[in-house]
């Protein structure tokens, strides 16, 4: 019988429980399920930090830390996880920094979730490699640390040893992709069934954003608005008869949209296709045609040019690399 791959799951004061907490239960459920097969547990889960004892989280629960961190006692894989105020956990705990630092070169695999990137990029471990992190400090990861390639849309990546993730539930699907990477793909399934999330979440972090930006608008005629040509995409919809319906002049309607939303009336249409079109392209039995049509796109060439627009390549090889990589 195999050894369990061990797994560090670091915390620190105002770590956030959410990215703590989905991966360790994705690693449960694995061994769950490695145990129905009459197999042995698949995952050696640990709380690590720079100390032993009790750790708050950003919330009111706290998780103790059995382990503290030690470079002669490695794990397979040290899962950092994010904080709200990153800037202010890592001066608060830069034994974590300090740590990588003098790892990096001998540990198998290094995992940051969130903002939990910075710890990793402080050390000068994601130098020449391509990370991601929450869409709100991506900005700020690139510009503090230039030799990162910081992709903002990206769920999850992982470059040579190294994995980094989007925000908060992010750190499921990366926890996810590495049960397929040690105990393959039927194992990960039945995991994220049992936990009914996706195993390879569609699209990016910029496929959540045009629906929330609905729950955020302030005006309710507008959001009323929104939530209708959501359920009208199939229609062709101008931007006088949207006006109308909110019961505007097409230039004040345009310019309030606009202010609102941060896009234009079309631009949000379009978006809205594109989104639903990156979710029907994970069920990989539709044809192309029949993702376009239900998409609310006017033809397959249609929906190839928005795709074409947003990301640079075409719904076929979106859908090549969904199927692959994950991410």
């Amino acid at each position: 019988m195999n050894s369990p791959i061990t797994v560090d799951i670091v915390v620190y004061p105002g770590f956030k429980a959410m990215e703590a907490i989905g991966p360790m239960s994705v690693f449960e459920y694995a061994n769950l399920h490695l145990q129905r097969r009459g197999k042995g547990p698949g995952y050696d889960v640990r709380i690590a930090s720079h100390k032993t004892g009790m750790v708050r989280s950003d919330t009111l629960m706290a998780l103790e830390a059995t382990k503290a961190l030690n470079p002669l006692a490695l794990p397979d894989n040290a899962i950092i996880v994010g904080a709200r105020h990153i800037r202010q956990a890592m001066e608060e705990s830069a034994a974590i920094t300090e740590w990588v630092a003098a790892v990096a070169p001998r540990i198998k695999l290094l995992t940051a979730l969130c903002s939990g990137a910075f710890f990793l990029a402080a050390a000068g471990v994601l130098n020449g490699k391509r990370a991601t992190t929450h869409w709100s400090v991506a900005d700020r990861l690139q510009a503090e640390y230039p030799a990162i390639e910081v992709d903002a849309d990206a769920i999850f990546i992982r470059s040579d040893n190294v994995w980094t993730s989007a925000g908060v539930t992010a750190g499921i699907d990366l926890a996810l992709a590495l049960v397929e990477d040690d105990y393959g793909r039927d194992l990960a399934l039945e995991v994220a069934t049992e936990m009914v999330v996706y195993l390879k979440r569609p699209g990016g972090q910029s496929q959540f954003s045009t629906h929330l930006r609905s729950e955020r608008t302030t005006r309710p005629n507008i959001r009323q608005l929104q939530n209708w040509i959501l359920d009208h995409l199939h229609e062709r919809l101008s931007v006088s008869q949207l006006a109308q319906k909110a019961m505007m002049s097409e230039r004040h309607f345009a310019r309030v949209f606009q202010q609102e939303v941060g896009q234009s009336v079309q631009e949000f249409i379009e978006m809205c296709r594109f989104e639903r079109g990156t979710q029907l392209l994970a069920d990989l039995a539709l044809p192309l045609k029949t993702v376009a049509a239900r998409a609310c796109f006017s033809d397959e060439a249609h929906m190839r040019r928005v795709f074409m627009k947003k990301l640079g390549i075409t719904p076929k090889v979106y859908r090549e690399r969904f199927a692959t990589t994950g991410a």
